[in-house]
């Protein structure tokens, strides 16, 4: 089915003339999966990490909700677990950053910052990135009281004020639930009406814990090792007010990475990769897995689930491939 021999070495790297059988783009749960996977299939396995070698679990603190782990895991140390899983079974990863593709071509043409290689498959697992405050304190305080994940971190803030930033579905939800945690919960909204359904702003307000703080946005968070209080702006009329809060929670929005992509594969209006017949694009040979197309989970398992349907299509798809020629 593959290029592979047990003769290779074992960075599992083929000559430069030589393609690889499927190229991941992106690591993170999803692309390290998936390469485990295709390794362990023996398919030539070529993983390009992106700007940040492990995804968005890199900058997370302790892991509760990853089965298997009963008293949790450090997000880091769980990457780098899955990263030695899939170079154990010879998984070739170089940590660079993919910055031009060229699915026109057969094999696929993948170009980072420091070479071009060839792939007869390519799995996308770039993820999506949380649209962030834009304020200097914010990624002073990420992972010590800044969250992007409700569901990820809630528990982790029980007892405390918390206040969550937004004013769509996302804000709401995130709300809702942090009301099984927090001692009270402040919604930030920087307009006088949110963009939520109707059915999620009629729960909310229907919610006791939640306060809403309308036409107001962030301006600081304070703290000495963790948030410990948080400066709302009045965008009228420009008056601050300092708030307790032993969390924040931004819920404003994700954006896909998906950029290099446009004008080759199908992407949705807000720039997620569309998928037929579960992990593939439209683009025959080409496939995606995790946050770059999953809008409504965005959790570490089901990025993984995902990069493991991604890796079983491939296998299939070279197979067939292989046998129609």
């Amino acid at each position: 089915m593959s290029s592979y021999s047990a003769d290779d070495p074992v960075s599992n790297k083929p000559a430069a003339s030589q393609a690889y059988d499927v190229v991941i783009i992106g690591s993170g749960p999803a692309g390290y999966t998936a390469g485990i996977y295709t390794s362990r299939a023996k398919l030539r396995t070529r993983i390009v990490s992106g700007t940040l070698p492990g995804g968005q679990l890199m900058t997370t603190s302790e892991v509760e909700n990853y089965p298997g782990f009963p008293n949790g895991i450090f997000g880091p140390e769980l990457m780098m677990n899955m990263r030695q899983q899939a170079e154990r079974f010879g998984t070739c990863i170089v940590d660079d950053e993919v910055i031009r593709v060229d699915f026109n071509k057969r094999p696929f043409e993948i170009t980072s910052h420091s070479e071009t290689c060839e792939a007869h498959s390519v799995i996308i697992c770039t993820g999506a990135s949380p649209r962030k405050l834009g304020i200097p304190s914010e990624e002073q305080f990420a992972g010590r009281g800044v969250s992007y994940c409700a569901t990820c971190d809630g528990p982790f803030f029980k007892g405390e004020d918390i206040v969550v930033v937004g004013g769509g579905d996302t804000a709401l939800e995130e709300a809702t639930f942090l009301t099984k945690f927090g001692k009270s919960v402040r919604l930030v909204h920087r307009r006088a009406s949110l963009r939520a359904s109707k059915i999620l702003q009629q729960k909310a307000f229907e919610n006791p814990k939640i306060e809403f703080l309308w036409n107001r946005v962030i301006s600081t968070i304070e703290g000495d090792r963790k948030v410990g209080a948080v400066t709302v702006k009045d965008v009228e009329n420009g008056l601050e007010q300092r708030l307790p809060a032993g969390g924040i929670f931004v819920a404003i929005g994700h954006e896909p990475n998906t950029a290099i992509y446009k004008g080759q594969i199908d992407l949705d209006n807000k720039g997620y990769i569309i998928l037929k017949n579960h992990t593939a694009t439209n683009i025959e040979g080409v496939f995606a897995a995790g946050d770059v197309h999953d809008f409504r989970y965005r959790q570490a398992i089901t990025a993984g689930g995902f990069g493991c349907m991604a890796a079983l299509d491939v296998e299939k798809w070279l197979t067939e491939r292989k046998h129609r020629r």
